[in-house]
């Protein structure tokens, strides 16, 4: 099997993997009031995440 013979530098490497990239956002359902949110953030609705509060409904924008 052929080895490296020298390290592969970040942006060589990085070039490499442009390509591959998210064509567009995920939306999941909020688990508490239903709204279409993104994943991984706090519901701007009720503010829950993960069907625990999050922030408080007055600090929401």
């Amino acid at each position: 099997m052929a080895h490296p013979k020298r390290k592969t530098s970040k942006q060589r490497r990085n070039k490499r993997r442009t390509h591959v990239k998210a064509s567009t956002q995920q939306l999941a359902k909020c688990s508490n009031c239903g709204a279409t949110v993104r994943y991984h953030t706090v519901c701007p609705e009720c503010g829950y995440y993960r069907g625990k509060p999050a922030v408080e409904q007055a600090d929401v924008l």
